[in-house]
């Protein structure tokens, strides 16, 4: 059922109902009346709406076979009603508690057209109305001011052009102060707590007549040049890269933003704290300070527990001779080592490829902890990692931020109810998939660690870097401060795999050798992207299924890219029509480019911590779904503005202001896929990728998500070209620097 996207057009009417509305940034369903008595449904972003009101909208009108049309407002100008009964309905809607419909009518009643003026300046007026006493008239007062400081906000904010759902935001955050603050300093919009762009702050400070080379604009520069590097994987910028890239920033046709002003822009914000200069690693660095404080914590913290060791009283060799016997099971000599150094080691690191038995070693140490008496909990980035790590130790295991007990904190921060003042209950974390983890989220982990508690750190360095800061896995395996063992040996059970015995020729440069008939491991040359755009199609509608039994929900579809090449966009596309299909019986909502259809696969795109979800089994119910969680669309509620999505065990309601949430996940980028495992991988690796993308690290982080069947579609000389190049981002990071410090900072 697709929906009809119209010219922009205007409607105006007085609020009627309001069907829903989201308190944290704005979004609402609203039934209008038109001057001709037209009932009109609309949506849109327009906070502290009620009822009563008068709206002029501008926008869309969209049209729905089965719901009817519906208008999706992309402007607005409101008035608030003069009538007494408009009063009475805006008073009563439920925007001021302690006024209720009745108390609404008499206050209206009473005063007349000169009631909101009564409200915001002399609300003792109120106590001439039988039950409002003083208390609460000042209440009343104080609610009616900051609704009107919000209205204020709002048209100050749609002025200017920028979006009117940072009102909510910015009031949580500011206050009855927040235009003031704007006002004052513009470049706050450009904390990530308001998802801003540089470019949209800097041209409400030009409208404000900030000055291109004031000290603000120069501060908040290099502030977002900082913070857009984390992104980059870069704790730190060195000093003559940052001066360049914020001069760059800055400079228009205008203005010339130069060197000397940079540097005093830094001076200013280490002399606040703001951010810290320090030579370290060879580098003269700058950090932001928040990635200064982690990267210094963690360096101690990890020198500390590389400091603790564990004797005990009995045969470590005798106990796992008897585990052998007890569960059947054989450890090679480097397993052994691996579990002897977890029992006796404050922290200690595991690692090594495919098959060679990583999962083997951990089911060996969690015996071996239990036999100690140590309560061990596991731990992983991602909830699918974290699934998989339980089905194969066969004991739960949590995301770090279900561990850590995440939420918000004041601010809308992100907080964790286990820290250093509340830490785990527990002798021992397992922590699996290290290589995703950036430094913010291990400091975070590694503050909840109780005094004496072992940290067993398990991954494969040569996967992919984490998304965020640092490179914490690789950093501290080459400080060679904490025990390393590292499994090189591939048991015979994988060296069956062609998949397995492929990723470790790739890994060392290495081009892959495809299977025969019976294999697991098969290429499919295709340069055009348009022709392997068609064959990953086929193969994930109609070959796989046909000679595997594969159901289209077991194959998984990976490419380096979003959108060069045969990237995720187009393949989300095609692959959504060939599997998914519309149908009169499916309801669907379009989002933007996307239409999210019933039955379609899609993926969470960002940590939310307030997401609803229940279990199907035994309707336990919880918050919070991640970046990277996998789910199908059950069902979509047009009129209600809403759509089910199923995760596992898991059904989560989602708004459809939520849907910035969502993507299609058909097909997914590498890096989306880390910590995931499939029963077949086609990764699609057609000519048009950037070069940055075609790496080994890449290739090989691919293959090994493929657990059965692996299928590469593309170009041969993209293959090679991936294959040959070892290459790794560079990322500027000190931790390793700081661990080989010999006082730890």
């Amino acid at each position: 059922m697709q929906e009809a996207q119209q010219e922009y057009q205007m409607v105006c009417g007085t609020v009627s109902q309001i069907v829903f509305q989201n308190e944290e940034n704005g979004y609402a369903v609203l039934r209008l009346i038109a001057p001709d008595g037209e009932e009109i449904t609309a949506t849109g972003y327009i906070p502290g709406l009620g009822l009563g009101e008068e709206l002029t909208l501008g926008g869309r009108w969209t049209t729905h076979p089965s719901y009817g049309e519906q208008f999706t407002a992309e402007s607005f100008e409101r008035r608030l009603p003069v009538s007494v009964r408009g009063i009475a309905d805006y008073l009563g809607s439920g925007l001021i508690k302690g006024i209720g419909p009745r108390l609404a009518v008499k206050i209206a009643e009473k005063f007349g057209e000169d009631t909101f003026d009564i409200l915001q300046n002399d609300p003792a007026q109120l106590t001439e109305i039988r039950g409002i006493t003083t208390k609460k008239a000042q209440d009343i007062g104080r609610q009616f001011t900051e609704m009107s400081e919000m209205r204020l906000l709002m048209d100050f904010l749609t002025e200017n052009g920028l979006p009117v759902w940072l009102t909510p935001r910015l009031y949580k955050r500011l206050g009855v102060a927040a235009m003031d603050a704007l006002t004052e300093n513009p470049y706050l919009l450009c904390d990530e707590y308001y998802e801003i762009d540089f470019g949209l702050a800097d041209a409400l400070a030009l409208n404000l007549g900030l000055p291109r080379l004031s000290e603000e604009r120069a501060d908040a520069g290099i502030l977002y040049t900082m913070t857009f590097n984390l992104n980059n994987g870069h704790t730190f910028i060195p000093v003559e890269k940052l001066v360049g890239a914020a001069c760059t920033l800055l400079s228009d046709d205008d203005v010339v933003f130069e060197e000397p002003r940079a540097m005093e822009s830094i001076e200013r914000l280490a002399a606040r704290g703001q951010v810290v200069r320090e030579i370290i690693a060879g580098r003269d660095a700058v950090y932001l300070r928040q990635m200064y404080e982690a990267e210094d914590f963690l360096a101690g913290c990890l020198k500390q527990l590389a400091a603790q060791t564990y004797t005990y009283d009995f045969d470590l060799d005798e106990l796992l001779n008897a585990l052998e016997q007890d569960a059947d099971v054989a450890y090679a000599p480097l397993q052994k080592k691996a579990i002897a150094t977890a029992a006796k080691c404050g922290v200690s690191i595991l690692t090594g490829g495919p098959g060679t038995g990583k999962t083997t070693a951990v089911r060996g140490m969690l015996r071996v902890f239990e036999a100690l008496g140590l309560e061990t909990v596991l731990a992983a980035p991602t909830g699918r990692a974290a699934k998989r790590l339980s089905e194969l130790c066969g004991m739960e295991a949590k995301t770090i931020h279900r561990l850590l007990e995440a939420g918000y904190g004041p601010g809308g921060k992100l907080a964790f109810q286990r820290c250093l003042t509340n830490p785990l209950d527990c002798g021992v974390v397992v922590l699996d998939e290290v290589s995703m983890v950036d430094i913010s989220l291990m400091q975070a982990l590694l503050a909840a660690m109780p005094t004496g508690a072992r940290l067993v750190l398990v991954g494969d360095a040569d996967q992919l870097p984490p998304v965020g800061p640092g490179n914490f896995l690789r950093d501290l395996i080459t400080s060679g401060c904490v025990p390393v063992t590292q499994l090189t040996e591939i048991f015979r059970q994988a060296q069956k795999s062609d998949i397995v015995m492929n990723a470790h020729a790739i890994n060392e440069g290495r081009m892959p050798v495809p299977s025969g008939k019976d294999g697991d491991f098969f290429m499919m040359k295709k340069a055009d992207p348009a022709a392997a755009l068609q064959t990953v199609t086929e193969l994930c509608r109609d070959r796989l299924p046909r000679y595997y039994g594969l159901s289209p929900s077991q194959i998984q579809v990976l490419t380096p890219s979003r959108r060069q090449g045969a990237g995720t966009a187009q393949l989300n596309r095609r692959l959504q029509e060939a599997l998914n299909p519309a149908t009169p019986e499916k309801n669907e909502k379009r989002f933007g480019d996307t239409v999210f259809r019933e039955g379609d696969r899609v993926m969470q795109i960002r940590n939310n911590y307030d997401i609803v979800w229940e279990r199907m089994d035994n309707h336990e119910q919880g918050t919070g779904m991640f970046n990277g969680d996998v789910g199908e669309i059950l069902q979509i509620f047009p009129g209600q503005e809403c759509l089910i999505v199923k995760f596992d065990d898991k059904l989560a309601t989602y708004t459809f202001d939520m849907l910035d949430e969502l993507e299609l996940a058909y097909a997914m980028t590498v890096h989306k896929a880390q910590g995931s495992e499939f029963e077949a991988v086609i990764v699609a690796l057609s000519a048009g990728v950037p070069r940055r993308l075609l790496t080994r690290n890449i290739l090989y982080t691919a293959i090994t998500r493929a657990k059965k069947l692996l299928v590469i579609v593309g170009a041969q000389e993209t293959l090679e070209t991936m294959v040959n190049t070892n290459t790794r981002g560079r990322r500027y990071s000190a931790l390793k620097a700081r661990m080989l410090l010999e006082d730890g900072r």
